[in-house]
């Protein structure tokens, strides 16, 4: 039977649970153990699908389809173990399943409350395909006192007595604040916290507690005294200089050891931190620094773009060179040239990712032809290849009225919906109208790649598989014109009726995607198309 942990954050929120547990579980697996990570959110959202990058940051998107939180990233990339939509649940997916069963009468006349079928779906939520596994790692959103989490702190009340003690541990993620006008660090915030999270049945069995300054002693035996866990289950989480940093970091404070004691395991060797120590090697020591343009819409957030700019980092660690993002609002110079050559001249290469709607979009357009023209690096991914394709039917294949019918009405539809594909699973369809959530391509889909391209020879391989989320496509009817211009259809779905990629053989590097590279990108296993962009950039920078 698998082994639970039970991760919560109090305080405040941002405290780096979904890291912290990512972390944890890769120095488990360091010591050989099979692990999985799951996410409790207790919004009322179905999933994060329809929240804007504002409000929630990325949506990421695993191999089944499933639109999840952002921290499943996180999970994957430090594990390397595929998230699915059975990692990630919601407080609106369990209500929509519960009142879905209620109307159909599977209850049988019984009234429906949150004790016990609220807490009973999440338990089963969190008890659902783990034979296989060693440990599963369960974080709950949000901060302990928050009213919409208490359901998911009651049912993991329920669920350690049901697996037994020896099965089920709690880690409980604090802040230790520093007052400077004192020169102190606080621990009576960590106090209140576990007292709260004790009042609703769930005892701590260690501490994790960000501070910004290093945590005396004598402060961690007042916290250890009042919050009735042992001293070595008190564990420091200072900031890192690198998020990859962290597992190396936590393992020198004892929690993989003190997570161990807790369940009664005595570990039989060593962990290997070998691919750690040399992850964090190359990104303290690069021996090179490029910059990369990233032309977005959300650039105010950058965890709008959290998978995008781990990947880029990977690429870096690939190359061994440090990568300097900057992020440049596509807004900023729609229609300025003097102002476009001033945000992109510096950049050695230029991406321009993902998005929805027509907001930004001639920006974007404008730093196509930019990195067209100047030879500078193009990397677009799925609206990024849209845009692409747009600049060059109207620079280059004459076709100046070239557009989306995502903006509007378009007499040159050379990015349209499509209401029909043929996907791994048979036919798919979707409606113009339909919801939002249910509308777009979803998950991990097969590619055929033209054997002699530049995104063959990256991947050595000719068909590939990716994850997808888009409504949209370029239109194969345009693909003549397109090629007369220079743009190559180099990756294709299997029935040849989908562009999946585009590249101009003829540049440098200029390589448009409709799917999501960066959701697959891990420190250990750097996307081999982020890997090669890297490496063209700094061929670049030597040139300038």
């Amino acid at each position: 039977m698998a082994r639970y942990i039970f991760i919560t954050g109090g305080v405040v929120s941002s405290l780096g649970k979904g890291l912290m547990a990512a972390s944890l579980a890769a120095l488990l697996q360091t010591r050989g153990y099979r692990v999985r990570i799951r996410k409790f959110d207790p919004y009322l959202n179905v999933d994060p699908g329809t929240m804007s990058p504002y409000q929630h940051g990325e949506v990421y998107v695993t191999d089944d389809g499933a639109e999840t939180d952002l921290d499943l990233g996180h999970y994957e990339r430090f594990t390397g173990v595929a998230s699915r939509q059975s990692d990630n649940i919601t407080s609106g997916r369990i209500y929509k399943t519960i009142i879905e069963r209620e109307r159909r009468g599977d209850y049988l006349g019984a009234t429906v409350q949150v004790i016990p079928h609220v807490t009973d779906a999440i338990k089963a939520f969190a008890r659902a395909e783990t034979d296989d596994l060693d440990f599963v790692l369960c974080e709950i959103g949000g901060t302990v006192g928050d009213i919409e989490s208490l359901p998911f702190i009651e049912a993991i009340r329920q669920l350690k007595n049901e697996v037994g003690r020896g099965n089920a541990i709690s880690i409980h993620v604090t802040l230790v604040p520093y007052i400077a006008a004192a020169g102190e660090l606080k621990t009576k915030p960590t106090q209140h916290s576990v007292r709260e999270l004790a009042a609703l049945g769930v005892q701590p069995d260690v501490l994790v507690c960000r501070c910004e300054h290093p945590l005396p002693e004598s402060e961690r035996a007042k916290i250890a005294l009042f919050c009735n866990v042992p001293e070595t289950a008190v564990i420091p989480a200072l900031d890192a200089k690198s998020i990859y940093a962290v597992p190396l970091q936590y393992h020198a404070e004892g929690l993989d050891s003190e997570v161990l004691r807790a369940f009664g395991i005595t570990p039989s060797s060593p962990p290997d931190l070998t691919r750690w120590e040399e992850i964090v090697e190359r990104l303290m020591h690069p021996e090179g620094e490029v910059t990369v343009g990233v032309v977005g819409k959300y650039v105010g957030l950058q965890d709008a773009y959290k998978s995008l700019n781990e990947a880029l980092v990977h690429g870096g660690i690939a190359n061994r060179v440090k990568v300097n993002i900057r992020w440049i609002d596509a807004e900023l110079f729609e229609g300025d040239d003097a102002e476009i050559a001033a945000h992109l001249e510096p950049c050695h290469a230029i991406l321009v990712p993902g998005a929805f709607g027509s907001r930004g979009a001639e920006g974007k357009i404008a730093s196509v032809r930019f990195a067209r023209e100047r030879r500078v690096p193009y990397f677009g991914i799925c609206f990024g290849m849209q845009m692409a394709c747009i600049e060059g039917a109207r620079d280059l294949a004459g076709l100046p009225q070239a557009s989306s019918t995502e903006f509007g009405p378009t007499d040159e539809p050379v990015v349209g919906l499509i209401t029909e594909w043929m996907g791994e699973r048979g036919l798919e369809t979707r409606a113009a109208n339909g919801d939002l959530g249910g509308t777009m391509r979803l998950g991990a889909y097969t590619a055929a790649l033209t054997g002699n391209s530049v995104v063959a020879s990256i991947y050595g391989s000719d068909e590939i598989s990716e994850r997808h989320r888009h409504r949209y496509e370029v239109n194969t009817s345009y693909r003549d014109a397109l090629e007369k211009g220079g743009l190559v259809f180099s990756g294709m779905s299997p029935d040849g009726t989908l562009p999946e990629i585009v590249e101009r053989p003829d540049h440098p590097w200029f390589v448009g995607v409709q799917f999501h590279p960066e959701l697959k990108s891990k420190p250990f296993d750097p996307h081999p198309l982020f890997a090669s962009f890297i490496a063209a950039a700094v061929k670049q920078s030597r040139l300038v």
